[in-house]
């Protein structure tokens, strides 16, 4: 799944299916050329009054993301950014509530990923 169109398509579809979402919007969408883009897409949550953002960009192969829970602050998010190299999930990493930096079980795999980080999403804010 390398296209503007069927990245966005299959993370809108999914977003807009999951219970947890009210709404789903694009934000965002920059198309440099066929292999080079960016999006940004937000679901308003029926819970706690928060969203969850998706920020992704794919450059020729290399795809960067960033999953961002949030309300007034930010809460949680997971990013492959590439810092933290003494994680052994790096670059994948979670930011948690508390500030801290942790691995990740993301990989980097949009269908996968959106799936974890919803059921994390869940979790967080059911507990």
């Amino acid at each position: 799944m390398t296209s503007l169109a069927s990245v966005l398509g299959v993370l809108m579809a999914i977003l807009q299916a999951h219970p947890l979402c009210k709404r789903v919007a694009v934000v965002e969408i920059k198309q440099f050329s066929a292999d080079q883009f960016s999006f940004k897409i937000r679901a308003v949550l029926l819970k706690e009054d928060a969203q969850l953002q998706v920020r992704m960009y794919y450059n020729r192969g290399h795809l960067d993301y960033a999953y961002q829970l949030f309300s007034d602050a930010p809460l949680v998010r997971w990013d492959n950014k590439e810092e933290f190299r003494h994680l052994g999930s790096y670059p994948h990493h979670h930011h948690d509530a508390q500030g801290r930096v942790l691995p990740s079980p993301l990989t980097g795999e949009p269908v996968q990923d959106i799936a974890i980080v919803l059921q994390e999403v869940t979790a967080f804010l059911e507990g």
